[in-house]
């Protein structure tokens, strides 16, 4: 057993990889590439500028974007603020509808319950019991006053895959704008922009092995003038996002997309086999449930809950580096959202646990996990859970 607990919360964060590593040292120091990518009065700031825009191409050339409409931000939190916050003050209306769901993440959720309480109506759809929401749902939500439709590509929590293809021609075809968080889905789902109805996504530099503190916003031709900036000053990446930007990281992010295009085939495949290799030796686990949909999912994040005996989380957190829910989530301590809008209660939810495969999961970290998941599992009760049986 390794002596620092076994990592398998990449649904949270990655580690940056060293590849990213090095391309951010590159622009750090009087030796290297530390001008202001605003100042194209000399080299030092053009330098800088062209670091910025590779890194445009190469995060728009993953989802099969143009580099414009990448803007940068400081991660998917302030893309989703300004997807959602900045088409609902932009619309000539004072008042209107927007539609999301039960199980986003909180970026998107708090958002929602901000415009709500600002005039704005809400409508937050309840997923199907394998944790999607369908395209028929979505348009059976659909008013005349609907401006905005937001859900996210993978969930957060279960790792299952929305119909964001079919949901988006619904949208479409209606008029709205759709906006997807794609902060779980970028290097782990095939995004085609290009043919998918999306007006806005959502990404985030530390969910794709980048930098923490970096994001970015997908604004396609629909959405650029029925979008109101959220930060003035400047009026930095065409209006939309006013700050001077942060080349180190811009550029870590972008080299992180870059990588994940290079490997994608490569990645899935070795991720689906270290999936099947964990589910196969928690086979017999009595009472283990996997939640969320059994296909329409990505390998890389697995919801578990141990519906019979003693579950010893306590034994389990000091071998093996694990969620119980999402890390926006785990400081209050409150069951996941997402788990209560799947039917669980509040025990059932405290039984579960998120694992997360990455890039760097080898596979005796799976039989070391395997292990200890099973350990934590047929555990006895402790003497005074006994004594009030």
């Amino acid at each position: 057993m390794n002596k620092r607990p076994l990592y398998f919360d990449y649904a949270a964060t990655t580690p940056v990889d060293d590849r990213v590593i090095q391309v951010m040292v590159d622009c750090l120091g009087f030796e290297g590439n530390f001008g202001n990518p605003a100042s194209g009065s000399h080299a030092f700031g053009q330098q800088a500028r062209q670091s910025v825009e590779l890194a445009r191409e190469q995060v728009a050339q993953l989802i099969n974007a143009s580099a414009e409409q990448i803007i940068w931000t400081s991660g998917a939190t302030e893309s989703n603020n300004l997807a959602l916050k900045g088409v609902a003050q932009a619309s000539r209306e004072s008042r209107g509808h927007i539609i999301t769901s039960q199980i986003e993440h909180k970026a998107v959720l708090d958002t929602a319950y901000f415009l709500q309480q600002s005039g704005f109506d809400v409508t937050f759809l309840a997923p199907d019991k394998d944790g999607l929401v369908s395209a028929a749902k979505v348009s059976a939500a659909l008013r005349e006053d609907t401006l905005l439709v937001s859900l996210m590509l993978v969930n957060n929590e279960l790792g299952t895959v929305n119909d964001i293809p079919g949901i988006g021609r619904v949208v479409r075809e209606h008029g709205a704008l759709f906006h997807v968080d794609a902060a779980q889905g970028a290097g782990k789902v095939a995004i085609d922009l290009a043919e998918w109805a999306v007006d806005l996504m959502s990404f985030s530099g530390h969910k794709i092995y980048g930098p923490k503190g970096i994001g970015a916003l997908y604004v396609g031709p629909r959405a650029r003038d029925r979008l109101q900036a959220q930060i003035h000053g400047g009026g930095h990446e065409s209006g939309l996002r006013s700050g001077t930007l942060a080349t180190h990281q811009i550029a870590g992010m972008g080299a992180a997309f870059a990588i994940a295009s290079q490997s994608f085939d490569q990645e899935l495949a070795h991720i689906q086999g270290l999936r099947q290799r964990l589910l196969k030796q928690l086979a017999d686990v009595p009472g283990l449930q996997c939640n969320g949909c059994p296909t329409h999912r990505i390998p890389h994040t697995l919801s578990l809950t141990f519906t019979e005996g003693h579950f010893n989380s306590s034994a389990l957190s000091s071998v093996l580096a694990y969620s119980a829910t999402s890390a926006c989530n785990s400081a209050s301590k409150a069951p996941s959202h997402v788990l209560l809008a799947l039917g669980h209660d509040a025990e059932k939810a405290g039984r579960t646990i998120r694992l997360s495969l990455g890039r760097f999961t080898r596979e005796e970290d799976i039989d070391a996990a395997a292990s200890a998941i099973k350990g934590a599992v047929a555990a006895p009760a402790p003497f005074w859970a006994v004594a009030q049986s």
